[in-house]
């Protein structure tokens, strides 16, 4: 999750930052974007909206909404790219509500790949249909790892996120997945409208079959 900056407000910060007052560096203008596309899309997007990698998150805030009015306004794009990639580094710090983005989610070129990323889209463009769920058809595995990934441990996915519960140890069964799944809990958003009743069933199955192997 990125934090939208605060305070002093986003372009006094991102001033301060492309100034090299930041932690680490300024960003790259050599970073790849399309590495960032994937890296964000993988990580990134179960908790951040961001219309162009079609992603919808809801835990973290809507990225487009944070950072339009910046855009708006003629802040520069290195601008933007400098100030995503402190949030990078930096980490969201205690949030009321919701989990907490730790700090150096991504590090060096990777850091660099996902802020170039974010900052070449965010408040732009639209989400392409081969981004959308619909897209993901019913294999549990791909909704799993698209939608879940960076939220929970699953060693059957390859996933090792710690925002949500690991799933290896806590081994749902069937019913409670797709509960889960469908209605979201705590800070756990509902699929509900965004999965089919399908995909949904794909994915519960997916995780109750593998969790713990």
């Amino acid at each position: 999750m990125i934090r939208r900056v605060v305070g002093l407000g986003a372009i006094a910060a991102a001033t301060l930052l492309a100034a090299g007052c930041g932690t680490g560096g300024k960003a790259s203008s050599h970073a790849d974007v399309a590495t960032g596309q994937t890296l964000f899309t993988n990580t990134c997007g179960a908790c951040h909206t961001l219309a162009a990698a079609g992603t919808t998150g809801t835990i973290g805030p809507n990225l487009d909404n944070a950072f339009r009015a910046d855009r708006q306004q003629g802040l520069a794009q290195s601008t933007i790219q400098n100030v995503v990639l402190d949030m990078i580094r930096l980490g969201s710090g205690p949030v009321t509500g919701r989990p907490e983005m730790p700090a150096n989610l991504y590090t060096g070129a990777n850091a660099q790949d996902v802020a170039a990323y974010v900052a070449s889209v965010v408040g732009l463009g639209s989400a392409s249909s081969s981004s959308s769920p619909a897209s993901l058809g019913t294999d549990g595995k791909k909704i799993f790892q698209t939608e879940c990934a960076s939220c929970h441990t699953l060693k059957a996915a390859g996933t090792t996120g710690t925002i949500g519960p690991n799933l290896d140890q806590l081994k749902p069964p069937f019913a409670t997945v797709v509960h889960q799944v469908t209605n979201g809990g705590g800070v756990m958003p509902a699929f509900k409208g965004k999965l089919s009743a399908a995909q949904i069933k794909a994915v519960a199955s997916f995780v109750s079959s593998s969790a713990g192997k």
